[in-house]
Parts: C-alpha cells; structure tokens; sequence
C-alpha cells in the first residue's frame, strides 16, 4: 500500500483524536486538509493565519509525536495557509515549520506576498490606531442593573449577568445567552453587563453591536476586500455584546466569521454575551455549529413580569422622572398591561403627558382610557393557559386531561393542538410550552406541531379542528 499524504494524516488524525478533547478535535483539527507529501515534508492546509498560530501555541508537541510516529525523526510539516491577501494577491502562502523541535519556529520560512508586513488592523467603528487608542464601547449607561428590577420571570437571567459582570470569562456563562420575547428587557440587561464590567475592569476592551450592525460590516469588509482586518479588529474584543442574534439566521456568510470569531474569543477566556428573541432549539436557519456553541454556557430566558415585579418597575420608573402616583392608579395600569415592559413603561409615560398637556388631574377614569388606547392597539398575546382552556373545552374535557399522560387518540391529538398554538401565538419558547403543557419535553412539542401540519394536510376533520380552534383564538 503506497504512503500518501492523506494516510499519513488519517494515521495522524487517529493519535490525535485519542488524545484530546472531542471539542477541540473537531474545532482544530477537522478543518485541516492534507494537501501533499514530498521529501519526508507532509504539507496541510489550515484556513488562517491565525488557526495556524493556535496550532503552533497549543498543539505543536501532539503534532510532533504523531508526525514522527508516521515519518521518522527527519519529518517535516510545512503548512499551507489559505488566507484572503487584503493587498489584492489573492495566492495563499507557505510557512514552512520544521516540527523536530519548537525552537525551530522562530526561524521558520515564511513567504508572505504581501507589500506590508504589518498592516494596521482596520477598525469598522473607525477609530485609527486600535493599540493606542480607546474602542468605544457604544454602550448605553442608562441600561444600569439599578433600574432592572429582578422579580421571579428575569431572577436567573439577572442573577447570571451580574455573575458575567463580576468575572467576565471566567464563569461557567460563557457564551450567555439572553432570550425572550419583544420589549422583556434583554438589550437592557446586555447594557447592563456590559456597564457593570466596564466600571469594574475599565482595562478591558467592551464592545455592544447589533447583529443587523456586525452583519452590514461584514458585507462591507467583503466588498472593500479587507475581510481579515474585520476579523482581527473582533478577536481583540475582551467582552463582545452581540444583541438580536436571530438577525444571523440565512447568512451564511456572516454565520461563518462570526463563527472563528466565537471560537477565538471562547478559547482566549473572553466573555461573549447573546440577545435572541427565541432559545437555541427554536431558531431556525441558524449553522448547527454555531448553535452548538450557544448550548456551551446558559440560555437564560426572560419571561412576562408577574403583578408584583410590574408595580415594582412603575414605581421605579415614577422615582427617576421625580413623579408621584397614587398607588391605585398605578396597580390599575400594572394589572391591565401585562405583556411587555416597553408598553407597560409607555403607558404611564403617555398617562403623565395627558394630564400634563391637558392640565387634568392623573385620576382612575383618565387610566382606563391612555390603558384601553394602549391594550386596543396592540395586538393581544394569547397566554398558554388561556390556549390549553379554549382546546380543553373544545374538545368538551378538562385541562388536567389534556396534560395527563395518557395515550388515548382524542386526548393525544388534543394535548398536541395545544402544542401547535401554543407556538403559533405565544413567543414562548419549546421548553418552556412543553413544560406548561403537561411537563413535556422541547422534542415532543416540536413532534406535535410536525403531525399537527401533517393531519391538516391529511384530514379533513382534523382540518376542521384546526380552523374552529383558529377562529376562537384569534377573537
């Protein structure tokens, strides 16, 4: 059987897997390609510099073992680094690194077809000269952990942030995603974090950028061909605040650096902090890969306020405008906006204008209308347990039924019609449906709405179930 590169690599491969994280494995040593083997010198393709300086950092003695064990103690690794060339030479280079010993990377030979060898990174925010001057952080310091007031729907999400806060990089939160539906806070809490560790450690780099914003740059980066500046500005970020991250999903261009981006960061116990309007497992079009990487620290998932945690953020947000309110008025408006902090912080705003602008007195009857204009034009969210109701007495059975464990058909395809317009007209995530709907399971939630569309398609009565319980629903 002849030798070729592939099989010395594959044989290489095989030592290395055995010896070191399965994670490490496919981030470091999957992407390699081997390209061809000549005088005792086996060359493999890496995809950057920079992937190359890691290998070169943290697995130069495993890839020495593994190369002599194939080749001999004459044996050489020369890499070839697939890289864009900025300065218009679109031809990768060589570094030929001989692995007999480490000291001989210092006089490796490079051939680098550049006319600069140290190109100034190029900063999207410009901002010249990024080693000595200050990136600004474009945080908001009104976003401050004071004026997020915890209550039982955002106590781990806010318990979480202020841990990030304390250590950045060094808790089991990294990444920390924060997730939940329109107007619950999480840009809030991103700024939050990222003013608390800003205040703490004023040395480290903190950067908040919009997915919609990272994504424009990236497209520009490509279209000025300085794509590997955009990178490298991004990998020497301490904290990075990436806020509405669904906005990635279908680019895949953009998906794949912020995926080097990610590991750089991660591996280099930086803290990256995530905003998404959905969890992991609900997004769609998003690379299995990096959705792989979202999973590594904690989802924590921002809820609708209870009673309680609303009059608290009223009475918070009257003390910093120096207004007061009658207690009344104020659990009046909390009782009756109940979704969405934005239009709950809206209201009272709107209330304080009217009586202002119209010289009237802030009374009961002057809620009741800024609160019916704000409720009338906004569209109701229907609530789990309002769902499980409509679909219970449709199917003329209580609710403890529907969340039973039973196996019975009718009671089955009932539970899973639930399921369906729990997800169909609650932001909720799968989990969270799953485990109000008889404590079941993100999978079996998604099962459910997969046969739900499927008898749709199929059964006539089934279809009809589904249009009777959208025309109850959608009053």
């Amino acid at each position: 059987m002849s030798v070729t590169a592939q099989s010395v690599w594959n044989n290489c491969l095989d030592f290395i897997k055995d010896n070191i994280q399965p994670q490490a494995y496919k981030t470091w040593f999957e992407p390699i390609i081997a390209v061809k083997l000549a005088e005792n010198a086996l060359s493999i393709q890496v995809p950057s510099k920079f992937f190359y300086e890691w290998l070169e950092e943290h697995y130069v003695k495993i890839l020495k073992v593994a190369l002599t064990k194939e080749l001999g103690e004459t044996a050489k690794l020369v890499y070839i680094i697939k890289m864009e060339n900025t300065y218009g030479n679109k031809q990768p280079f060589t570094e030929k690194i001989p692995s007999s010993n480490r000291s001989a990377v210092k006089s490796q030979e490079v051939d680098i077809p550049l006319n600069n060898k140290n190109p100034e990174l190029r900063n999207p925010f410009i901002i010249p000269g990024i080693r000595n001057v200050k990136i600004e952080s474009q945080l908001n310091p009104n976003y401050s952990f004071e004026n997020f007031l915890e209550g039982d729907s955002n106590r781990l999400a806010r318990s979480a942030g202020l841990a990030v806060a304390s250590k950045p990089g060094g808790t089991s939160f990294n990444p920390l995603l924060i997730f939940g539906g329109v107007g619950l806070g999480k840009t809030h809490l991103a700024h939050a974090i990222g003013v608390d560790i800003k205040d703490k450690y004023p040395e480290k780099t903190v950067l908040y950028i919009s997915a919609e914003k990272f994504t424009q740059q990236y497209i520009d980066s490509v279209k000025k061909n300085n794509r590997n500046d955009f990178i490298h500005f991004y990998q020497i970020i301490d904290i990075l605040i990436i806020d509405d991250v669904q906005f990635l999903s279908g680019k895949t261009g953009t998906q794949d650096v912020f995926f080097h981006i990610f590991n750089h960061l991660h591996q280099n116990g930086k803290q990256v902090i995530l905003t998404s309007d959905k969890a992991p497992v609900d997004m769609q079009d998003i690379e299995q890969r990096l959705l792989s990487r979202f999973k590594w620290g904690l989802s924590a998932e921002l809820q609708s306020p209870d009673f309680e945690t609303r009059v608290s953020i009223l009475k918070n947000k009257l003390y910093r405008d120096g207004v007061e309110l009658p207690n009344d008025i104020i659990e009046y408006v909390a009782k009756h906006i109940k979704t969405n902090i934005r239009e709950l912080e809206g209201a009272i705003i709107s209330l304080i204008a009217q009586s202002s602008f119209n010289k009237k007195e802030v009374t009961i009857e002057l809620a009741k209308q800024v609160v019916e204009k704000f409720v009338k034009n906004t569209k109701r969210e229907v609530s789990i347990d309002y769902i499980q109701k409509i679909v219970s007495d449709y199917f003329q059975m209580d609710v403890d039924t529907l969340q039973s464990k039973t196996r019975k058909r009718h009671i089955v395809q009932a539970r899973q019609l639930a399921m369906f317009f729990a997800k169909k007209f609650t932001k909720a995530s799968l989990a969270s449906i799953g485990s109000q709907i008889g404590k079941r399971d993100h999978a079996t939630v998604l099962h459910a709405c997969k046969t739900v569309d499927n008898l749709s398609s199929t059964d006539k009565q089934f279809r009809k179930y589904v249009e009777d319980l959208t025309k109850k629903l959608s009053v």
